[in-house]
């Protein structure tokens, strides 16, 4: 998928009927050029929309599609049904004032995956932090920022937890080095919160939590953080996502993929059994 910031922010399902119409187009054994010729746009053009890099507009959607060879109306108009479903911008759309827009991407992949599986060296991953802890997190990254954007991203984060309490929630799989719960954030009552939370995430059904101890040493991934989505749609490759300071990537090579779940594999059997983080984050709180 490359760099969000150049792709801008699609929704999955934008994603996944780009995805149809290649195969349609390669299944009518049509190039990027006769398509284009047949819209009158060019096969740049074609390319975007099936990458997703681009909105899908309704009356180019239904042209291919009749191009491609699908003729049967109830067929037309449901993938037209769906394109329209897909250019409605998501709930986040609303916060697009403190939502950088290589991260609207991330929002709404985090939204549509039935297992997010993440790594994360630094910080308690969002979707877990209380919003002191948040606010705090957010604090340190933008220390200039007026204090009412800061809590406009804070309310992000808890608009994006509702996912994991949520009917067919999705499995939530992390693994956090020790450093994450050893770092100061807010004070010692904001980090008391934030374990105890943590604590009670041991508890839901569809979170495993991972600690990777000091003690383990050096591991495949100690460059950074990372997430993995897997996605109950056919048509959606898993898509690993990093982050730096100024943007993220996103990669859905399968190659690529592969080198991020090698990793995180080895760093889950590295990394404490989960049954186990409960009395790991007892004892951390005891010291705080």
């Amino acid at each position: 998928m490359g760099d969000a910031r150049a792709a801008g922010a699609p929704t999955v399902l934008r994603v996944v009927l780009g995805k149809r119409l290649h195969d349609l187009r390669e299944q009518a054994g049509l190039t990027f050029q006769e398509a284009g010729r047949a819209l009158d746009v060019t096969h740049a053009t074609i390319r975007r929309m099936e990458k997703a890099e681009v909105g899908l507009k309704v009356p180019y959607v239904e042209k291919l599609l009749r191009i491609y060879g699908v003729d049967d109306p109830a067929e037309i108009e449901g993938f037209l049904a769906l394109t329209r479903e897909a250019n409605r911008p998501g709930w986040w759309h609303r916060f697009r004032d403190v939502l950088p827009e290589w991260f609207s991407a991330f929002v709404s992949l985090e939204g549509e995956a039935n297992l997010i599986r993440a790594y994360e060296p630094h910080y308690v991953p969002g979707l877990l932090q209380t919003e002191d802890y948040a606010r705090a997190v957010l604090r340190a990254g933008q220390p200039h920022a007026p204090d009412a954007e800061i809590e406009r991203a804070v309310a992000v984060r808890r608009e994006r937890q509702n996912l994991l309490t949520r009917e067919n929630a999705p499995l939530l799989w992390v693994v956090m080095d020790e450093t994450v719960l050893r770092r100061p954030i807010g004070g010692p009552e904001v980090m008391r919160g934030q374990v105890a939370r943590l604590v009670e995430a041991t508890a839901m059904p569809n979170v495993r939590l991972q600690i990777i101890p000091f003690a383990a040493g050096p591991h495949p991934a100690m460059y950074g953080p990372f997430h993995i989505f897997r996605f109950p749609i056919e048509e959606l490759p898993d898509i690993a996502y990093a982050e730096n300071l100024i943007g993220a990537s996103y990669f859905d090579q399968r190659e690529d993929v592969s080198a991020f779940l090698e990793a995180l594999d080895r760093m889950c059997a590295q990394a404490a059994p989960a049954h186990t983080t409960k009395a790991f984050l007892g004892g951390i709180r005891k010291e705080i």
